[in-house]
């Protein structure tokens, strides 16, 4: 279902990389709304014009960010921008979108990518909450500051990599090498095919010492283990094993969220790392000999092993749990230019989903020589 709605521009609200939020007067009198404008499809809409509003999920009261989104300006055709390429995104709808590939045979990096067979044992971090990302870069900071990370963007939640602000800051403040957007989602630094052919860019286009995964903003979850996008962040992990990487797996963990099966390990930890896994990886866990170490942190260790490691091992997997020290991080969690939020919660008010990301980063920093 698509709930189409007409407006004209009234001011701007704020802008990204790539993204502009605008204040639309809805026709008819109806009031005013904020929509987001992604400038790759529409171009930038100038105060005054005319829109085409898509806003089925802003009415229905999503959890989608609540804004509207612009499909058209009804009297102004953008720019096209001439591409060399034929791989498009978003395909088959009304909005996809021809982009240049890394894997395109018409591009300038194929026969790089072609000739590749591996990723050279280069670290990956895989996470199933967007929020995780600037907590894995402190995390690899605070080990390797010069490190050269990649963010391969995944198609499981927001399809344009320009919808993470997150990801804009970080890009401002060098703290991101590149972002790659893989699959179906686009408007990264770069566009790969697949999650694989994502890694094999980042590690030989790119340079990356690092590589992190993890879906955009918006993931979509049903209150089951299985009806939930960020289960395929297993599917990412096994990109990182079959292509010869270090595939760490960042778990999902809280001290404040209300819903029980969030408390402690997440059950998407467990359904993605110990049922849906077929390789094994590292699950970073906080040392036992660190000084922060309390009841809370031997009860997720706990839930790591009877709903992860221990069922994969009945089925052959055999995970590393990695202890990582935190000293250092809750300051280099605080230093990230990038407000920390998950669901709804700040570093404050749930520091233990960060410290557990930021775990995940300094493990894979400590594969990398010392700076």
């Amino acid at each position: 279902m698509l709930r189409w709605e007409r407006g004209t521009v009234k001011s701007a609200l704020g802008s990204w990389r790539g993204v502009d939020r605008l204040e639309i007067e809805l026709a008819d009198g109806a009031g005013t709304i904020s929509a987001i404008a992604y400038r790759e499809l529409t171009g930038r809409p100038a105060e005054g014009e005319e829109v085409l509003l898509n806003t089925n999920a802003v009415r229905r009261d999503l959890g989608t960010g609540g804004d509207a989104m612009v499909v058209a300006r009804t009297g102004t055709q953008p720019e096209t921008t001439e591409i060399t390429g034929h791989m498009v995104k978003a395909r088959y709808t009304p909005m996809q979108t021809m982009v240049d590939a890394i894997d395109d045979p018409a591009g300038e990096h194929y026969e790089t990518v072609r000739a590749a067979e591996g990723i050279d044992a280069m670290p990956v971090v895989v996470a199933d909450l967007h929020s995780s990302l600037p907590a894995i870069i402190a995390g690899i900071r605070t080990e390797h500051r010069s490190a050269r990370i990649a963010y391969v963007h995944t198609d499981a939640a927001a399809l344009p990599a320009a919808y993470s602000r997150s990801v804009s800051r970080l890009r401002e403040a060098d703290l991101l090498t590149s972002v790659i957007s893989a699959g179906q989602s686009f408007g990264g630094d770069l566009e790969a095919v697949t999650v694989h052919s994502a890694l094999l860019g980042a590690r030989h286009v790119v340079g990356a010492d690092i590589a992190i995964v993890i879906q955009g903003p918006g993931n979509l979850g049903t209150g089951t283990g299985w009806g939930f996008s960020g289960v395929q962040a297993a599917e990412a992990l096994h990109a990182a094993s079959v292509l010869g990487g270090a595939p760490i797996a960042s778990l999902r963990v809280s001290g404040a969220d209300e819903r029980k099966r969030h408390r402690g390990l997440s059950h998407h930890s467990s359904t993605a790392y110990g049922r849906a896994l077929l390789a094994p990886v590292h699950i970073p866990v906080l040392h036992r000999d660190d000084s922060r170490y309390n009841a809370f942190h031997e009860s997720v260790r706990k839930q790591v092993k009877s709903t992860i490691t221990r069922p994969a091992k009945e089925r052959g997997i055999l995970h590393r749990l990695t202890e990582v020290h935190a000293t250092g991080l809750r300051d280099a969690l605080e230093d990230i230019p990038v407000r920390m939020t998950t669901m709804g919660r700040t570093l404050a008010e749930d520091p233990a989903a960060f410290q557990y990301a930021g775990l995940a980063g300094r493990c894979a920093a400590s594969f990398l020589p010392r700076d």
